[in-house]
């Protein structure tokens, strides 16, 4: 997980905006629309990034479309204290309701 994460986040240009998607959807399950608005990034921009964390396991989809939500995955839930520890590390500041 330390290490997918590093990928995801550390090593690869818009690991920023990964973890900001990861923490919003932390807080709430959100489509796609609702993370561009609260990221003031494009649409595609953040299918982007939301495909490569569906793809990695770490967020998992609810519905179809439009429509379709998007959460954690149980797995990377069980282990969000080491998505903590590689934000602190890369210097992500993540808000306080986590």
């Amino acid at each position: 997980m330390r290490r997918l994460l590093w990928f995801l986040l550390g090593g690869k240009r818009g690991g920023e905006n990964r973890a900001r998607i990861i923490q919003i959807v932390w807080r709430r399950p959100s489509n796609l629309n609702q993370l561009a608005k609260e990221l003031d990034l494009q649409y595609k921009a953040v299918q982007h990034h939301v495909r490569v964390l569906v793809t990695s396991s770490l967020l998992v989809s609810s519905g179809e479309k439009y429509g379709t939500v998007y959460m954690l995955s149980p797995w990377f839930e069980h282990h969000m204290e080491i998505f903590v520890e590689v934000c602190g590390s890369i210097g992500f500041e993540l808000t306080k309701s986590h």
